[in-house]
């Protein structure tokens, strides 16, 4: 789970404007942080099949959102993308 103090840097650092935190950016990058502390619970406890599939939610989700971000500016995108270190 994010702490306030984490999620208010990842705020600042993504936010478009003062106060933004529904754009794309700011939610793939909450959403990419979520993953990562997952990621690592999982390494640790490989048969936790409830929180495997919280993360593939998350996955999803973030999926969803960066191909929403694709169509609608694809210059946009790609900053995400390099920004977070994201595949694509």
């Amino acid at each position: 789970m994010l702490t306030k103090e984490a999620r208010g840097t990842i705020l600042e650092d993504h936010a478009r404007h003062e106060g933004d935190t529904g754009s794309p950016e700011v939610q793939i990058a909450l959403l990419t942080e979520r993953i990562n502390q997952l990621t690592a619970h999982m390494r640790d406890h490989k048969k936790d099949f409830h929180s495997e599939r919280g993360l593939m939610k998350l996955i999803g989700r973030r999926r969803r959102q960066l191909a929403y971000l694709s169509r609608t500016d694809l210059q946009r995108y790609r900053d995400v993308l390099n920004k977070l270190g994201l595949r694509k």
